[in-house]
């Protein structure tokens, strides 16, 4: 029988092992293409695939099946849940494979994109650059159709040349940068503010007019240290927690 095929991973030793292979697995299954078989590799063999033993491997597939996103079936194997529940809290651990867990699992709907001029806020960001790609997208629950975030992303026009659109309605724009482009990210520094959602947010999430929102401002960083993408993203504040965990090694 034919298994699921999870993305490779580069581990970060001063994180939790089964953390990262935990998040960058959920990040594959909830990224999966429609006609993906369900069937996960054994442990030995995802083990195997990730370079890391098989008692990590099993905390690992534990933190996924007590998410509900997959089942294990002794001596039949184990499964991804086709139905799992996929609007999971956003969870930040200082890895990217963390933060493309988070981004994963939506339907999203690529609004607009194109050339437009550097914020004036962001010129900080962007000083070699008059003009950066704008990609502005709505994310919804893939159950109840709810609209739960909106993202506009500015990208070096370097970068976005060689983004395929139709790749961010399969998948977010972390994964897009490392894995569709290849660029080596070297870090994502976060911000994340409450807010009141104005008229454009209010309508675009179908919430009440100065209701409260997550805004998160992610910054990614190419190893040259260049921004290559600022990310501002509102989320709606009954759907979303932010959880902070800080490595003190």
């Amino acid at each position: 029988m034919t298994t699921f095929a999870p993305d490779s991973l580069a581990l970060n030793r001063k994180l939790p092992l089964w953390y990262q292979v935990s998040q960058s697995l959920r990040a594959s299954i909830l990224g999966r293409a429609a006609d993906a078989p369900l069937r996960l590799p054994t442990e030995d063999a995802l083990a195997a695939h990730y370079g890391v033993s098989v008692l990590t491997m099993r905390q690992a597939l534990k933190e996924l099946e007590a998410e509900g996103l997959i089942s294990r079936h002794r001596r039949r194997g184990t499964f991804i849940e086709p139905g799992a529940q996929r609007g999971a809290p956003v969870r930040l651990l200082g890895s990217v494979d963390a933060i493309v867990a988070q981004q994963s699992g939506m339907r999203t709907e690529l609004l607009e994109h194109g050339p437009v001029p550097v914020p004036p806020e962001l010129a900080e960001y962007f000083p070699d650059v008059a003009e950066v790609t704008g990609f502005r997208r709505l994310r919804s629950d893939e159950k109840t159709d709810e609209p739960t975030n909106h993202a506009r992303n500015y990208v070096r026009p370097d970068v976005a040349a060689l983004i395929d659109p139709a790749d961010l309605e399969r998948g977010p724009m972390t994964k897009v940068l490392r894995d569709a482009v290849g660029v080596r990210i070297s870090r994502i520094t976060d911000t994340v503010e409450a807010r009141l959602a104005d008229p454009e947010t209010a309508r675009l999430l179908e919430v009440p007019l100065l209701s409260p929102i997550l805004h998160y401002t992610g910054v990614t960083y190419d190893e040259g240290g260049r921004v290559v993408d600022v990310a501002r993203i509102h989320y709606r504040g009954d759907r979303f927690s932010f959880t902070v965990t800080l490595d003190a090694h």
